[in-house]
């Protein structure tokens, strides 16, 4: 009996227990890459490995695991997954990356917050999505799409003191060059909030796109795979233009090499069957509800070993990020409990090489990986 009840136990902590580690897992890839960023390491290589390790860690599995239902490759998919590999490792991870060097990591993950209600808007703009102003949920997600917003104005208008967490001050003392270039004091703050934000809208559009092909092509982790392949392909060429000199191509035993190897296989592979499994148990909108956690921990790592300073404009500006996603995360919720029948049919999750998935629609699946996925 006490057996009996201790797995009954486990089974009901194991969901909680996994989100947790997953939101650790994706705080790591924000600290590793910023990490490897101020090392030097150009972000147009550090896109190419990483894309190129997500897609060789996926293959295999996509080849064994879908060889009975994947279907046969046609133009029109083709041209998408082409479109889809430029807008998110190209386009999304390259201004990502770039606006957290101008900011910081826990900045950047906070602003990622920012993705679902983004896709929100494009979705209403192309008709995707619909609104019932009159229903509760309509509003929960109007009104959480304009608190996100007014959360991301406040973070990128206002910094605050800084807020120093136990053991920052002497790091920052002896971190060098990484602290010095944690947040460029301030200099580029605004310039680096644009370029994060063009990274989402990116990977809004991203989601919309996605949520077409994976109709087309229903075999997810192999249409994962070659976004992947893909975006490795196209990032290459612009970092054989962007980096010419063959230095840059180098990597050692460190982070260079530790940065695409976590992002490809944790931030990919593992990411793509813990919130497989999470999903199919429990849901979107439960597997999103973990998401500010991420922030929470990017900002604690950053300030610790990064010395980032964390201004309180960017806690406050989270904290309301953060109720916004709630309000269109709870709004989403209810069309998935309302509305079962119109939405099953497209109810899947896609990988692209850094957590990114669609669960359901295109503002629905942007829930899922707001925080995770860069």
């Amino acid at each position: 009996m006490g057996r009996f009840c201790s797995r009954e136990m486990f089974d009901k902590v194991k969901p909680y227990l996994l989100m947790v580690g997953l939101q650790f897992g994706s705080a790591g890839m924000y600290i590793i890459s910023k990490e490897t960023l101020n090392h030097g390491m150009s972000r147009y290589v550090l896109i190419v490995y990483r894309n190129a390790i997500a897609a060789i860690a996926l293959a295999p599995f996509a080849l064994v695991l879908e060889r009975k239902i994947r279907p046969k490759m046609t133009v029109a998919v083709f041209i998408q997954i082409m479109a889809l590999g430029f807008l998110e490792p190209v386009m999304d991870q390259n201004f990502a990356f770039l606006g957290m060097t101008y900011t910081s990591a826990s900045f950047t993950s906070a602003i990622m917050n920012a993705v679902p209600s983004i896709t929100f808007v494009m979705a209403l703009i192309l008709r995707i999505e619909r609104v019932k102003i009159r229903e509760i949920r309509g509003q929960a997600k109007i009104i959480g799409t304009v608190v996100t917003f007014a959360g991301a104005l406040l973070m990128t208008l206002y910094k605050g003191p800084i807020i120093d967490f136990i053991g920052s001050i002497g790091h920052a003392a002896g971190g060098g060059a990484a602290a010095a270039s944690s947040s460029s004091d301030g200099k580029h703050w605004i310039s680096g909030t644009l370029f994060i934000f063009i990274g989402c809208c990116a990977w809004s559009a991203f989601y919309i796109l996605q949520s077409i092909t994976v109709k087309r092509y229903p075999a997810e982790m192999s249409l994962s795979s070659l976004i992947c392949l893909v975006g490795a392909m196209q990032s290459a060429a612009v970092a054989v233009v962007a980096e010419r000199h063959p230095s840059a191509w180098a990597v050692g035993w460190d982070s260079r090499l530790l940065a695409p190897v976590y992002t490809g296989v944790v931030s990919s592979g593992i990411t793509y069957y813990v919130q497989g499994l999470v999903l199919k148990s429990r849901g979107p909108v439960f597997v999103t509800a973990f998401n500010p956690l991420c922030m929470i921990i990017v900002a604690a790592l950053g300030s610790i070993i990064l010395a980032e300073k964390l201004y309180l404009g960017s806690i406050i500006g989270g904290i309301v990020i953060a109720v916004g996603l709630y309000c269109v995360v709870w709004g989403k919720g209810k069309d998935y409990q309302r509305e079962p029948a119109e939405i099953s049919d497209s109810h899947v999750k896609v990988d692209h090489g850094e957590a990114q998935k669609l669960p359901i629609t295109a503002a629905e699946g942007a829930t899922v990986n707001g925080v995770a996925k860069m």
